[in-house]
């Protein structure tokens, strides 16, 4: 049964293998042949093997029917893996591109930033966010005297005190002015026992124009600001009274006609009390006025008061005559010849003191151009100083020739013509010629290093090369004071001068140099006492200052052993002679009559000082200063001798300190920059030095005690001696607002607001008429003033 069964599955399997066989048959015919390459599954239905199963098995209808393959045109498929690499490529690429972008935005931001930055001006120092002061231009009108005034600064505690505002000042009626005489009592017994009699001084020969007197107001201006740095009762300045622009400038020509022998200036404006300048004396008619004749007929007068020099002076190249070598030829003599009248030989009296005699030499240049304003200057210094004295002091004009070429020494000619143009008629014989080739001559063999593109005997370098040599040839001479056109003084010429001379001499040398580098400033360091042993403890014991970090490096000094610290702590005193091994010592040199320690602060007391400034004298070493090493001639293998400066050259120099460097220069060939020279040559041959302490103002209201820190932010509290001194490019943009520095503007400002003139909108005719009046200051040293054009009205009688 089981073979019967199977033989009737194999004979049903047979008959459907051949309908299929047969329906396969019929599609050949319809259907396109597919390539062996379609596909490798069809290889079953032709195989004939037993163990495949039969496709009758299938339904006839709705087979599934095998999928219809596209033929490829490519000829090369490229790998996966490639593909994949070349994605990431492509990717990376992108990121990169977008990075690249992305820097270039940030580049283009950058450089539009800093070109922005670039054109931005740099960022205000703090004093310029400082409020101004106001009574600094306080009137005649609101006068108060000196000890009840409550000034507006220095007030820490109250910048803005209650009551001095320019709005609460109340207006009064304005007080008579009174003379001012600074002089000894040239007539009183005792005088003339001491100094014998003063021959009175003239402005003409026939001896009938008196010297003009200077008039004054008592009091201050309500409120007017005092001094931060310096001080009048110090110094012994008179601050109780104050000068207003006729009072001073008014017996000079200010205030009336050309017409009438004035400048022409003031005529218009606030003028209530200004005619009792002329009330006692006359207006001076100044158009026939020749100072020289008038300065060498007075110091004939009383040449019995000064010591006698004699020999005489050889050709001009060598003395630098200061007349005409044809008819005016002039020796060392004139100013102490015996040609006199014969009233005078009868005062010579052998026991009396003689005076010392000082010049005043004013550093000027051939093509300078003279205002009206700078006439009324040197007005007021000849008449102050030479003719109200009897002769202490005489005025000279050094002026620089400035082209080499000139033959003014080989042609009297041309030095006199030269001469006379240089300067107004009216001052005339007052003068001496120089050039920097006559300089060179002098002083031949100086190293020359060219610094900052300057030669060494030019005048920006060497500014007392001629000024030795002009002392060297006027033994008459005791003293000489270098003096600059752009200096300007509110009040009296001989009272500041013979102030800060009497100064000088009190000093006692113990501490000197210590105190001569720091600013004195009264409202932080108290009475100059309490200043003076403040500076010695910070000078002995040092201090913690960080300003300490940025000093120099000396080693070997007091207090540092060989395995010491890099940066002593304390200053090594000053006593006597600090000089290098290559200076010229003389034997004339002070030498200390007793160790610093005993010494008693009773060495220098009345001695005469070889040197006075009006700034401090620092120690350039480690400062910012661009020219603290412009030294020629000494042996700086090792290190820079030892140096100090004082800013801005005009200073008093003796006899003897003038020889010292005229031979330092001319035999040693040693020479230093200018500002640096005097006070370095006083250091190195222990000549006593002093700087005076004198009034300086500021224009804004500075922290008091932050302003010490500033102008005082050297080493142990000096103004020097450190990288963060206050002398540099890049700070003394402090001295800005002051009334004493060679870059003040504080200064020029002051005074043509005290002349009258409107300065940044403020001051003026208006502003005086309707309110306080003329402004009215105490004696305010000033510079730079620069510039001044006075309003000049009508013409001289003679100009018609």
């Amino acid at each position: 049964m089981r073979a019967s069964r199977r033989r009737a599955s194999y004979g049903a399997d047979d008959e459907q293998d051949d309908v299929a066989n047969a329906r396969d048959l019929e599609k050949e015919d319809f259907e396109p042949q597919s390539s062996p390459l379609d596909s490798d599954d069809e290889a079953h239905f032709a195989t004939n093997s037993s163990r495949e199963t039969s496709g009758s098995y299938q339904p006839m209808l709705g087979s599934k029917q095998p999928e219809r393959k596209v033929k490829s045109f490519y000829f090369y498929r490229i790998p996966n893996r490639t593909v994949r690499w070349l994605c990431l490529a492509l990717m990376a690429s992108i990121i990169l591109f977008i990075l690249s972008l992305i820097r270039m935005s940030y580049l283009s931001s950058r450089q539009l930033y800093g070109q922005h930055q670039k054109d931005r001006p740099p960022a205000s120092p703090p004093w310029e966010n400082f409020n101004f002061l106001e009574r600094y231009f306080g009137g005649i009108r609101t006068l108060v005297p000196r000890d009840e005034n409550v000034p507006e600064y220095p007030r820490d505690a109250e910048p803005n005190p209650i009551g001095i505002s320019n709005t609460s000042v109340n207006a009064r009626a304005i007080p008579p002015s009174t003379p001012f005489n600074p002089y000894p009592d040239y007539n009183s017994a005792a005088y003339q026992l001491e100094y014998g009699r003063v021959g009175e001084c003239f402005l003409d020969p026939q001896e009938t124009v008196r010297v003009p007197k200077l008039y004054t107001y008592m009091g201050v201006p309500r409120g007017q600001p005092d001094a931060v740095m310096g001080s009048y009762q110090t110094v012994g300045i008179l601050d109780t009274m104050c000068f207003e622009r006729y009072g001073r400038l008014g017996p000079y020509g200010f205030g009336y006609s050309l017409r009438r022998g004035g400048i022409g200036a003031g005529l218009i404006g606030e003028r209530e009390g200004a005619e009792n300048v002329w009330s006692v004396d006359q207006e001076v008619d100044y158009t026939d006025v020749q100072w020289g004749k008038a300065q060498r007929a007075c110091a004939a007068k009383n040449s019995h008061r000064f010591k006698a020099v004699t020999g005489a002076q050889g050709e001009k190249f060598q003395d630098m005559p200061i007349e005409r070598s044809d008819s005016l030829r002039l020796t060392n003599l004139i100013e102490n010849t015996a040609d006199t009248n014969t009233g005078n030989s009868t005062t010579q009296e052998a026991s009396k003191q003689l005076l010392p005699r000082t010049a005043v030499v004013l550093r000027t240049w051939w093509d300078f151009q003279y205002t009206q304003e700078d006439i009324l200057y040197l007005r007021s210094l000849i008449t102050e100083l030479s003719l109200g004295s009897g002769g202490e002091y005489s005025l000279h004009f050094l002026i620089h020739v400035k082209d080499d070429n000139l033959p003014i020494w080989a042609d009297p000619e041309t030095y006199n013509r030269v001469l006379e143009d240089a300067l107004p008629r009216e001052f005339h014989g007052m003068a001496t010629l120089w050039s920097e080739r006559q300089m060179g001559l002098i002083y031949g063999g100086l190293a020359e290093s060219y610094y900052r593109d300057l030669p060494v005997h030019g005048v920006y370098r060497s500014t007392f090369m001629p000024m030795q040599y002009f002392g060297y040839k006027h033994p008459e001479y005791d003293y000489f004071w270098n003096w600059e056109m752009d200096v300007r003084y509110t009040g009296h010429w001989y009272h500041l001068f013979d102030s800060l001379r009497k100064w000088a001499q009190a000093q006692p040398r113990k501490g000197l140099w210590e105190r001569n580098a720091r600013f004195y400033v009264p409202d932080v360091h108290g009475s100059w006492e309490d200043f003076k042993q403040m500076v010695r403890v910070q000078s002995e014991m040092g201090t913690q200052s960080s300003n300490n970090l940025w000093a120099s490096k000396k080693p070997g000094s007091a207090g540092q052993g060989q395995g010491g610290p890099a940066q002593p702590k304390i200053d090594p005193p000053v006593w006597g002679p600090l000089a290098p091994e290559d200076v010229y010592q003389p034997e004339n040199d002070p030498v200390p009559p007793t160790s610093h320690e005993k010494d008693k602060y009773s060495w220098g007391v009345g001695e005469e000082a070889d040197l006075i400034t009006l700034n401090p004298m620092f120690d350039p070493d480690e400062t910012p200063w661009i020219l603290a090493e412009d030294v020629t001639g000494y042996n700086t293998t090792e290190k820079l001798p030892p140096r100090r400066t004082a800013v801005i050259t005009t200073s008093r120099l003796s006899k003897q300190l003038l020889t010292t460097m005229h031979k330092e220069v001319a035999l040693q060939r040693h020479t230093m920059f200018s500002e640096m020279w005097p006070a370095s040559c006083a250091l190195h041959h222990g000549l006593k030095a002093v700087y005076v302490p004198h009034p300086v103002f500021i224009d804004r209201n500075w922290p008091t005690s932050y302003l010490a820190g500033v102008m005082n932010g050297g080493k142990n509290g000096a103004s020097g001696g450190s990288r963060t001194s206050v002398f540099g490019d890049s700070r003394q943009h402090n001295f800005r607002g002051t009334t004493w520095y060679y870059n003040a503007g504080f200064s020029g400002n002051l005074w043509r607001r005290w002349l009258g003139y409107r300065v940044d909108n403020d001051g003026g005719e208006e502003e005086e008429l309707a309110g306080e009046g003329r402004m009215c200051l105490p004696g305010v040293l000033l510079h730079p003033v620069k510039g001044v054009d006075l309003v000049i009205e009508g013409v001289r009688a003679d100009e018609k």
